[in-house]
C-alpha cells in the first residue's frame, strides 16, 4: 500500500522541505518526480550509489547510456540521488545520525510523492566473523553493540526502543536469486550497527 507515516500533523502543513535533499512539496512536484518509485537502494557514498544507478540503467534496458544521470540533490552537498526507471540510488553518508537524518527525509518524501509497494535496500561493505572474505550477507536482523535487536533513540526527553526486525521474505527472496550468480557466497546474517566505528564494534 501506500508509504504510511504516524505523523498526524504532516498532511497539514503548507509546505514540508526535506532540507538535506534539497526537495519540498512547494518546489517540486514529487508524485510526478517519484510518485512510480518502486526500489530505494542506499548506501554511504556517493560515488558508489552513482555506480549503482549506471549499473540499474543497463540492467533495466533504459534509454541512453546512463552516463550522464542526474544528481537529484545537487542543490546540497549533504546526499546524492540518482534515479533509474523505477530505481532510487541515494547515498548516505557515515554513521548513525547521518542516515537517521535520510531516512526521515526519504520516507516524507516516498509518503509525499504517493509511493506504494516500496522495498528499501541498504547496499554496502562491513566485516564479518566466521565466513568467508567476499561473502554477499543479507541481513536478516540487525543488533546493537549489546548483540541485541533494538535501536534506542532519545525523543524528547524519553528513550525510545524500535525493534530491528527485517522483511524475512524478502531475505529468502534475495537468497534464492542469489543462486542465479554462483561468483558470490551468499548467506542470511544479523548485522551489527553501533555508535562509533572504531571503538563501539
Amino acid at each position: 500500500g501506500l508509504v504510511h507515516i504516524k505523523n498526524p500533523h504532516l498532511d497539514s502543513m503548507e509546505e514540508d522541505v526535506l532540507y538535506h535533499l534539497d526537495l519540498g512539496t512547494r518546489t517540486h512536484n514529487l508524485p510526478a518526480m517519484f510518485g512510480d518509485i518502486k526500489f530505494v537502494c542506499v548506501g554511504g557514498s556517493p560515488n558508489r550509489m552513482r555506480a549503482f544507478a549506471q549499473f540499474m540503467h543497463k540492467q533495466l534496458g533504459l534509454a541512453g547510456d546512463g552516463e550522464d544521470l542526474a544528481d537529484i540533490c545537487a542543490g546540497t552537498d549533504r546526499y546524492a540521488m540518482y534515479r533509474a526507471g523505477p530505481v532510487l540510488s541515494i547515498s548516505h553518508g557515515m554513521g548513525i545520525p547521518s542516515i537517521s537524518i535520510m531516512l526521515h527525509e526519504l520516507i516524507k518524501l516516498l509518503h509525499h510523492a504517493k509511493c506504494r509497494d516500496v522495498t528499501i535496500i541498504r547496499i554496502g561493505t562491513s566485516g564479518g566473523l566466521g565466513i568467508e572474505a567476499g561473502s554477499v550477507v543479507i541481513t536478516d536482523m540487525a543488533v546493537d553493540s549489546s548483540f541485541k535487536p533494538r535501536f534506542e533513540q532519545v525523543v524528547l526527553d524519553d528513550v525510545v526502543v524500535r525493534s530491528t526486525d527485517l522483511d524475512k521474505d524478502l531475505a529468502e527472496e534475495l537468497l534464492a536469486c542469489s543462486k542465479e550468480i554462483p561468483d558470490f557466497p551468499t548467506l542470511i546474517g544479523h548485522t551489527m550497527c553501533t555508535y562509533d566505528f572504531y571503538e563501539g564494534k
